[in-house]
């Protein structure tokens, strides 16, 4: 009779199982750190972003104010007081637009009331025909005999809005009265801070994070001065075209459109919105034709001519970057994130840039 092989025969006839050798184990486990560490990292952005944006924001100023500090040292005035009197000029030159823009939102608003029977009058036939669809819809599909629709409402106290309010905005303005401190001291100490940051790294890294602060500070500084330049320049041409088609408050809205045109993507929509309302009875059809070709001109001209030749090679981000860049930093900080997504990004490619083992991230962000 055949004999049957036994249980030791059987185990050596089969193959052994892949084992995971020491270096697969070390990886995994860095992969997966390096998710949790992420994770992290997002939820502290997130949780904390009045603190993240306080500085970020106090960063962007510090970067402004820079060059006008320089200028005064070459006069032999010291760095802490080169740095008060350049906060002061900005303070000043802010105030100032401020009150321009008040004194003239202030006279638009007299006329509001004209402005808004106007924009109703237009709005009232689309607000009709949506009715009416609505209610179509609604006949189209009765509900069962029997049912009642139910209505809960939660009883909210004034009071308790009125406190969330204050709390709010007491919360804001106890936030924001640190950044002119933050600035101040930023210009104060930037030779101990980025000398202080050098010394972090080890000894033969040291030159490269020398070299990558700098470029960090040089590509948000292009960015900030190339952004006022831009919308300076679509401001002033929207301000002309807007005054030819006889655009009311035309030296007003052709600034706020330039300016909005600069938001990613939908800014060139958003800009839109101030000449149309404003126009509104007050142009034909080819007046409204006039402005969309005028806004859409000039933002493709800034998008194609001017950012290359201000900016250059600076940014080096592509579309898909920048598209996830503006959802993701949107998510965390909301609108004060679509402001700051590009240069945070911007600036977190230079820094993984020059790290051997993020090179890779970098050149998938990167055009």
């Amino acid at each position: 009779m055949p004999s049957h092989p036994g249980p030791q025969t059987v185990a050596a006839a089969l193959p052994e199982p892949p084992q995971s050798t020491l270096g697969e184990v070390i990886r995994r486990n860095s992969a997966a750190n390096t998710v949790l560490a992420l994770v992290a990292v997002a939820a502290a952005l997130h949780y904390a972003k009045l603190v993240f944006m306080v500085v970020c924001f106090s960063l962007l100023l510090a970067f402004v104010a820079e060059p006008l500090v320089v200028r005064l040292q070459r006069l032999r005035v010291p760095r802490n007081v080169a740095a008060f009197i350049a906060l002061i000029l900005l303070a000043a030159a802010l105030c100032t637009l401020t009150f321009v823009s008040y004194s003239r939102a202030e006279t638009f608003a007299e006329e509001l009331p004209e402005y808004s029977a106007t924009v109703r009058t237009y709005l009232s036939k689309y607000i009709e025909k949506t009715q009416k669809i609505t209610q179509s819809a609604k006949n189209a599909l009765p509900q069962p005999p029997g049912t009642r629709a139910v209505r809960v409402e939660q009883q909210t106290s004034v009071w308790d809005t009125i406190g969330a309010g204050l709390g709010t905005a007491t919360e804001m303005a106890f936030s924001v009265s640190f950044i002119p401190f933050l600035a101040y001291f930023m210009l104060t100490w930037k030779d101990h801070a980025r000398r202080s940051t050098v010394l972090l790294f080890p000894e033969d890294a040291r030159a490269t994070a020398y070299i990558t602060l700098g470029t960090i500070a040089d590509l948000i500084r292009a960015f900030i001065v190339g952004n006022v330049l831009v919308g300076l320049f679509i401001g002033a041409l929207s301000t002309v075209v807007f005054g030819l088609i006889g655009i009311p408050y035309f030296y007003f809205v052709g600034f706020i459109s330039g300016f909005l045109s600069l938001v990613p993507y939908l800014g060139v929509l958003i800009a839109l919105l101030p000449p149309v309302l404003m126009g509104l009875g007050k142009i034909n059809a080819s007046g409204f034709l006039f402005i969309v070709l005028t806004v859409f001109g000039l933002h493709l001209v800034s998008l194609n001519v001017l950012y290359p030749k201000i900016l250059g090679k600076r940014l080096q981000l592509n579309p898909l970057t920048v598209t996830l860049a503006l959802l993701f930093w949107g998510w965390l900080w909301g609108a004060m994130g679509l402001v700051l997504a590009i240069p945070v990004t911007a600036a977190l490619k230079v820094i993984i840039d020059n790290i051997e083992t993020t090179s890779a991230f970098a050149a998938w962000l990167g055009e």
